[in-house]
């Protein structure tokens, strides 16, 4: 039995699970018209490789990127491209942006797969670049490209893979299900993420609620005879799913302010990643899929949905019975770190592992904020160890350096802060703000630093394009002043 460490603060919420929990993963039906937003991750927009009109089949690739963080975009199933247009997408703004509409042709012709027969003889490089083809991405929510977490880099010595099965936010169960029901394609695509890696040492990390998941997983494991790898319960106490926390209590090793896990050695990856790894590597097969808990009391039937990415939140409500009279608002993913969408023609995408259809009595529809009393009990339930308080005023005061000071950016906004606070002040929406203004200071600074160049390149240019014509009027009167001394003396001698 592995030991297992404490981080600070961290939050007993209620859990909410036995809405979608003990539910079997459902199919959910191919929806009549797919939407792909380009914009994948803040700051990355695909560019688009198919026009209106074209045929598209199943695993192929619509949108890609040469940007380092961009991962390839490939339609759910054969149909036709209907047109590239404004929709609004997932995301906290609200705000439209160009999507792919692909209308399916009920066929769901696919392009043929191209398994790795064996990838203990693949170079870790081949693999990394057959997982970017994929279009593998976190799929605990983050959606970071699982390649770039697979290259650490020659001065990073990674000894440990964790694998996290933590889901600590209330509601979601999709990794609970998800581990339940296909242990075998987790242990497998986590021996293949360690082949990558080459680490020798593995950790799959479950909640102590998971009784069920935590069994199918040590079966799998034994299975695979593999002693590598391991399955280890953590306390469900939220946020212990953040990366940082989770290392913490599994390895007891701290990330440094600003680090990554790299920088202790540690990669994380979710568990429905190393699903998904394992499903490209050994089945040729994209990430063109996932699961999706589909809960809350609004929604008649709590489920949990295989279903294709780009398919509209809708099709999935409608296929769990409706709404309820009582709902009240949609979110994608949990009560704590999700937003609210404006109306369900939305797709859900690769980040979304949850659609909360939440009812009136889950969600505080309505708070009346008053002033901070300093009771600190903020500070106290901050799993980052970070000082709310102190960061709520500078923010609130627009004082950017003293946030900085006060390490902003090592905010996780889990929400803690805001649950606790007694004056109900909407804490994370300060700090979403204040990195929003330090990243666009920066980047203002990043353009006039540029600007200033620039300015300085043709000062210099200007400075030196008048000394070379000085100079060459210089040798000019020079030579000049030598032909009529030659002149001169010419004529001196006659």
């Amino acid at each position: 039995m592995l030991k297992t460490w404490r981080f600070h603060g961290g939050l007993r919420l209620p859990a909410h699970k036995h809405l979608s929990a003990h539910r079997p993963i459902v199919n959910a039906e191919l929806p009549k018209q797919l939407i792909y937003p380009l914009q994948q991750r803040p700051g990355v927009q695909l560019k688009v490789t198919v026009t209106p009109g074209d045929i598209v089949l199943r695993g192929q690739i619509i949108a890609d990127s040469d940007h380092f963080l961009a991962t390839p975009l490939h339609a759910a199933s054969s149909g036709t491209v209907k047109a590239i247009e404004d929709r609004i997408i997932p995301h906290p703004s609200g705000l439209s942006d160009p999507c792919i509409i692909i209308d399916t042709d009920g066929r769901d012709e696919a392009l043929p797969p191209e398994p790795v027969e064996d990838y203990r003889l693949e170079p870790a490089a081949t693999l990394r670049a057959k997982i970017r083809q994929a279009g593998i991405v976190g799929l605990g929510g983050a959606a970071f490209p699982t390649s770039i977490k697979l290259n650490p880099g020659p001065q990073r010595h990674i000894d440990t893979l964790i694998l996290n099965g933590a889901e600590c936010e209330p509601y979601i169960t999709c990794d609970n299900v998800l581990m339940q029901t296909e242990p075998d394609a987790i242990v497998q695509g986590a021996l293949i993420l360690m082949h990558a890696l080459q680490v020798g040492d593995g950790i799959i990390a479950v909640e102590d609620h998971m009784t069920e998941a935590f069994e199918a997983l040590s079966a799998a494991i034994e299975q695979s005879r593999d002693l590598r790898l391991t399955a280890v319960k953590i306390p469900a106490l939220y946020p212990t799913g953040g990366e940082k926390q989770l290392i913490r209590v599994v390895t007891g090793k701290e990330t440094p302010s600003g680090g990554i896990p790299a920088d202790v050695g540690v990669i994380c990856q979710n568990v429905g990643t190393a699903a998904a790894v394992y499903n490209a590597i050994c089945h040729g097969l994209p990430l063109t899929e996932r699961v999706v808990t589909v809960t809350g009391q609004g929604v008649k039937q709590q489920q949990n949905m295989r279903a294709r990415i780009g398919t509209p939140i809708s099709d999935l409500i409608k296929q769990c019975g409706g709404y309820q009279d009582s709902v009240e608002r949609l979110i994608m993913g949990g009560p704590m770190m999700g937003f609210a969408l404006p109306e369900d023609d939305i797709p859900i995408v690769k980040a979304t592992n949850c659609i909360l259809a939440a009812a009136g009595s889950e969600v505080a529809t309505s708070k009346e904020t008053r002033p901070c009393i300093r009771c600190g009990d903020c500070a106290k339930a901050c799993p980052v160890d970070l000082l709310p308080q102190q960061l709520y005023w500078h923010s609130r005061a627009d004082n950017l350096e003293k946030c900085k000071e006060f390490s902003l950016f090592d905010c996780i906004e889990c929400g803690c802060c805001e649950v606790v606070c007694p004056s109900q002040i909407p804490l994370v929406q300060y700090y979403r703000a204040a990195k929003s203004k330090t990243i666009a200071k920066a980047k203002e600074a990043e353009k006039a630093a540029i600007a200033k160049r620039r300015h300085d390149f043709l000062l210099e240019r200007k400075a030196r394009e008048q000394a070379e014509r000085a100079e060459r009027s210089r040798r000019k009167k020079e030579a000049l002043a030598k032909l009529k001394a030659a002149e001169t003396a010419t004529e001196g001698a006659e």
